[in-house]
């Protein structure tokens, strides 16, 4: 038995070999298609509270990002394009279209839903509806990074630095480090949001060197070609062609900004937004007010 097994009763669990990579997916409920992709630094597990009551209108599948959880993690590369948001996304695009899913939503947090939109941008042919959890483009967040983002988002530099110094210091306590990020990203600053099994996979990770080497490629992925590729768009006005949903947690990207939905309005072409009253674990402190938006 898996370890997430029980957090996904009536869940199918696969291994999908998608190219060089084999992803860790699970599979459950019925009707239209819907991928969810989970963010830093989790994993699928994070969908548990939400993936039921989901399952009676949709056919989910949940899957660990490349390098994260138990799919596989690839070898970083010069430019980091192993972890390039373009490449995730090229690669759920193939495991959908395996699937029998050529046409499908998607639901991104996190790091997920910067996959989530890049798919959007690149292959809006395959995507029926987007849902984006608690973040805005990738450029965006950079081009904004002033005094007060570097200290609440030191992650987004620290992590991207060249190989190994985040690896290294990451390595001399990993899990401290993790237990940290999650807590302090969360409303009550405390990992009571968090049910015992998931919280071991996402601190699982982290006693990976592979792992701690993994997402720090997803940020200098992010911190580079992720950053170039949203600046094209930018500059040549392209939009996301599905209908988008945007959620953010009024306890983490809620807060200095009165409301970040004018953002996504400049990149869809027909979005629309709510503030959920949770920290940046919107599934996890919040699940319920995320279905009464989400599943409508």
């Amino acid at each position: 038995m898996e370890p997430l097994d029980a957090l996904f009763p009536d869940f199918e669990h696969r291994r999908i070999r998608v190219g060089d990579t084999e992803l860790n997916v699970r599979i459950g409920g019925s009707g239209p298609p819907l991928l969810c992709l989970h963010g830093y630094p989790q994993t699928q597990a994070c969908w548990h509270r939400v993936a039921p009551p989901l399952a009676d209108v949709a056919t989910l599948v949940l899957i660990d990002l490349p390098g994260y959880g138990n799919s596989d993690k690839p070898p970083a590369t010069r430019g980091h394009e192993s972890y390039a948001k373009r490449t995730v996304a090229s690669d759920c695009v193939a495991l959908m279209q395996s699937l029998g899913f050529p046409r499908f939503s998607i639901m991104g947090h996190d790091r997920g839903a910067r996959v989530a939109y890049r798919l959007s941008l690149d292959t809006p042919a395959a995507v029926e509806r987007l849902i984006v959890l608690d973040i805005v483009p990738t450029i965006e967040v950079w081009d904004a990074f002033g005094a007060g983002a570097a200290n609440r988002s030191y992650h987004w530099t620290f992590l991207a630095q060249e190989a190994p110094l985040p690896e290294t210091l990451i390595a001399g306590a990993p899990r401290a480090y993790i237990d940290m990020t999650l807590a302090r990203w969360t409303q009550d600053k405390s990992l009571d949001a968090f049910d015992p099994a998931a919280l071991e996979s996402y601190r699982a990770l982290f006693d990976d060197a592979a792992g701690i080497t993994a997402v720090c490629e997803d940020y200098r992925a992010g911190a580079t070609i992720d950053a170039v590729l949203d600046a094209q768009d930018r500059a040549a006005g392209t939009k996301i062609a599905a209908p988008t949903l945007f959620l953010w947690g009024s306890n983490y990207l809620g807060q200095g900004q009165n409301n970040p939905l004018p953002t996504w309005e400049r990149w869809c072409t027909e979005v629309r937004g709510a503030e959920v009253t949770s920290g940046h674990f919107l599934v996890e402190e919040n699940p319920d007010s995320v279905l009464d938006h989400v599943v409508p």
